[in-house]
């Protein structure tokens, strides 16, 4: 038997094990051509409910189904929905030249009503918006004529274009799935008009998303793509290695589906490829400074612990290099954060001292400080589903021990963890930057929010000029305005020690070897799956 009729009868039996994996009862053939049309990639969680605009569904599988009017990319805002724009000279007015050419998934044509109407649908339900400062300038919109679309601000906003790029909200459904004139309450089908339609999910099983052949920017070479729900760790290393899926990636939430270690040997089989992004995001330990009851409190705790985290060996042996060493909350690559900050480096004899003079004490024969009859210990929280994020915790801990501190660590699934960040339930939690596509803007402007940020920086010193300053640098038009306003605003974070960068983190995928048109958008949520093909 030759090696191509052995890979012939072998790509066959992987299509055979996919279908069944999808609970097809139906006897179906599929040849090895269909088959290569077909992708399969592994996620932690479900895609939940697909609401382009809720905040519950997966960004990835949203992203195959929804789109915005303009697009982020590396040499900056593009057309998408929109050809083209103009913005006043007051920066209050966008108008919208739109495609017309494009229908939702369902047949309705997309145009410059279906844009009020899912614009007015998120406007409607505010109160999930509020990280999201655009949803708070928006004073009206108007339909000018079937495909010109006005926006209005109630001021000047230049994050605004940036805000329309995103995954979610201000993205596009058709408003024949509007329950009770919105969406608010939820809706009754998912056609947006990306690249892909979703044709069928069962939930914490797997969704199945079919090529949109109406598609205006063309249809998509892969002509099905699979979204199978498993563990991340060894379930989803053996589901590769027995072709029951054969595409992973780093999922939205920073979650690793199997070890670096482990990509790297199916990277030796020569049956899979690895590809990594530019660093696009960075990890980091986010700190509750507005619990008063606890020792992160103080700002010297909270220095203290990033001067005992040796991230050098964190970069090399836990991310075997994949990831780079972080000093500071964005990387210089991000716009507007190349500031020069104080350098905290691996210190352990800084941290004592800092410790030592903020009245930590070492007891003769202890292992843990004490102020005031209360020892230094703290929680740590951490996403169980994530490997190097335990690996991380426990090599943290075993660090600050030498410095004093007790560090007791938590697991927990992300949404609990979410939950407590929003909640100020926390005292130290892992975390990342929203990443290229939306920093500074987007993580600065949740320092303010009580879903993201705002338990970490409200018991600062300087609070209220922090956000002072982050509503002027949301406003200002002029560049060296904004340039010397998001400085200020990283000085004071940095100086306070709340957000503790450990590693600069990337998209990572691994992937059949023969599967072409592998690439990354500027946001580390989402994959373009229309790009890619077999060879």
């Amino acid at each position: 038997m030759t090696r191509k009729t052995i890979g012939l009868l072998m790509a066959l039996m992987v299509s055979i094990v996919l279908l069944a994996a999808c609970g097809n009862d139906k006897a179906e053939t599929t040849s090895p051509a269909d088959q290569r049309k077909e992708l399969v990639y592994a996620t932690s969680k479900d895609i939940n409910d697909m609401n382009p605009h809720l905040y519950t569904g997966s960004l990835p599988a949203q992203g195959m189904v929804y789109e915005s009017l303009v697009e982020n990319t590396e040499d900056g805002i593009k057309p998408l929905l929109a050809e083209s724009w103009k913005v006043s000279d007051d920066g209050k007015i966008y108008t919208f030249h739109l495609r017309k050419d494009v229908k939702f998934h369902d047949g309705e044509p997309f145009n410059a009503e279906a844009v009020k109407k899912n614009i007015e649908a998120v406007q409607s339900n505010a109160s999930k918006h509020t990280w999201i400062k655009l949803s708070t300038k928006i004073a009206s919109l108007q339909a000018i004529d079937e495909y010109t679309f006005e926006l209005v601000l109630s001021e000047p906003y230049y994050p605004t274009l940036l805000e329309l790029s995103m995954t979610r909200p201000y993205v596009f459904i058709s408003p024949k799935d509007f329950m009770n004139g919105g969406t608010k309450d939820g809706v009754n089908g998912y056609d947006g008009t990306g690249p892909y339609k979703l044709t069928e999910h069962k939930s914490d099983q797997y969704a199945v998303f079919e090529a949109n052949e109406n598609y205006w920017g063309g249809a998509p070479k892969v002509s099905k793509v699979t979204a199978k729900v498993l563990p991340a760790g060894e379930t989803t290393l053996l589901a590769l290695q027995k072709g029951e899926v054969d595409f992973i990636f780093t999922d939205d939430r920073g979650a690793d589906s199997i070890d670096v270690e482990a990509m790297n040997k199916l990277v030796e089989t020569g049956e899979y490829q690895l590809v990594r992004s530019k660093a696009m995001n960075t990890k980091m330990i986010v700190a509750n400074s507005s619990q008063a009851d606890s020792p992160i409190h103080k700002t010297a705790v909270r220095e203290a612990i990033w001067y005992s985290i040796d991230r050098e060996t964190i970069s090399k042996q836990i991310f075997n290099g994949t990831e780079t060493e972080a000093d500071t909350l964005f990387s210089s690559n991000v716009n507007y954060a190349n500031v020069a900050l104080k350098k905290r480096g691996y210190d352990l004899e800084k941290a004592k001292e800092i410790l030592e003079e903020a009245g930590w004490k070492l007891e003769k024969g202890g292992e843990v400080r004490i102020k005031d009859g209360s020892k230094l210990m703290i929680k740590l929280y951490y996403d169980v589903n994530s490997s190097s994020q335990k690996t991380q915790a426990e090599f943290i801990q075993s660090t600050v021990k030498k410095i004093g501190i007790e560090l007791k660590l938590v697991g927990e699934e992300s949404s609990s963890i979410a939950n407590r960040r929003s909640t100020g339930d926390y005292e130290l939690l892992f975390n990342q930057t929203w990443g290229l596509a939306y920093d500074p803007q987007s993580t600065i402007a949740a320092f303010t929010s009580e879903s993201a940020y705002l338990h970490t920086t409200k018991g600062i010193a300087k609070a209220n000029e922090l956000y002072e300053k982050i509503n002027q640098v949301m406003v200002t038009m002029e560049e060296a305005g904004r340039k010397s306003l998001y400085a200020d605003i990283l000085t004071i974070v940095h100086d306070e020690a709340v957000f503790i960068p450990i590693t600069n983190g990337n998209v990572t995928v691994v992937a059949p070897e023969n599967l072409h048109g592998i690439s990354f958008k500027q946001t580390q949520y989402e994959l373009p799956f229309e790009r890619l093909y077999f060879e």
